[in-house]
């Protein structure tokens, strides 16, 4: 599970964004704090995987608060989520590392999208201490667009969140399968899981290879492009 803290000082809004984290899949809030003090006290009581991190604080900013963690080293990764919009701003979170910018207002399917991202990525930098070639260094820092992209590519007729469940499958299965196996484990017609399959390897997501059986008649059948994401 990633554990997450969510920041903002507006108790309802820190309860709706709470409430939005507990619906995706692999992550759990462990607490909500509402002042950049609270949020500092709760870094150096839990070890924390991500910050959800409003900008504006009655006590002081969010990227006050990171520039803190980096100096006391308290861990964890921060997705800014505020209403802040000017490029200034932007820019000093990407100098902090903020791995993600979410500008209020969103809903739930923005922030999910930064989520599933965001556990794109600790996948891939799993098992970190292993030297990198210049190829997996470019696929680790694309993760997070390239995870939370296929609304973006996907044509109209297709939902990001079906993409995400198909991949899931195949990230879950290890190796190449068939429209049909993605049907049956995700509930999906043939016709819908063959028809994101596709889309997906067009977009570039998945490799289709041919398997030959006795008919003669070729199976298609789905890989990750890079057998890991």
């Amino acid at each position: 599970m990633i554990d997450v803290l969510v920041v903002d000082d507006d108790f309802r809004v820190a309860d709706v964004h709470a409430a939005y984290v507990a619906k995706v899949p692999g992550f759990r809030v462990v607490a909500k704090a509402h002042s950049a003090g609270e949020a500092l006290a709760v870094l150096e009581r839990l070890p924390v995987d991500l910050v959800l991190l409003d900008h504006y604080l009655p006590d002081g900013t969010g990227l006050s608060l990171v520039r803190r963690m980096r100096e006391q080293r308290l861990h964890g990764d921060v997705v800014m989520v505020t209403a802040a919009r000017d490029v200034s701003t932007v820019h000093e979170a990407m100098q902090h590392g903020a791995l993600q910018y979410l500008v209020k207002p969103f809903t739930f399917a923005g922030l999910r999208e930064k989520l599933v991202a965001y556990a794109e990525l600790r996948r891939a930098l799993a098992g970190g201490e292993r030297e990198a070639g210049q190829e997996e260094v470019d696929r680790l820092y694309g993760a997070l667009r390239r995870a939370g992209g296929p609304s973006a590519t996907l044509p109209k007729g297709h939902s990001a969140p079906t993409a995400h469940l198909v991949l899931r499958m195949l990230r879950e299965a290890g190796r190449p399968v068939s429209a049909q196996e993605v049907a049956e484990a995700t509930g999906l017609s043939r016709s819908t899981a063959q028809r994101y399959l596709r889309q997906l390897e067009r977009d570039g997501r998945l490799r289709l290879t041919l398997r030959y059986g006795d008919t003669g008649r070729p199976e298609h059948r789905y890989g990750l492009a890079d057998g890991r994401r």
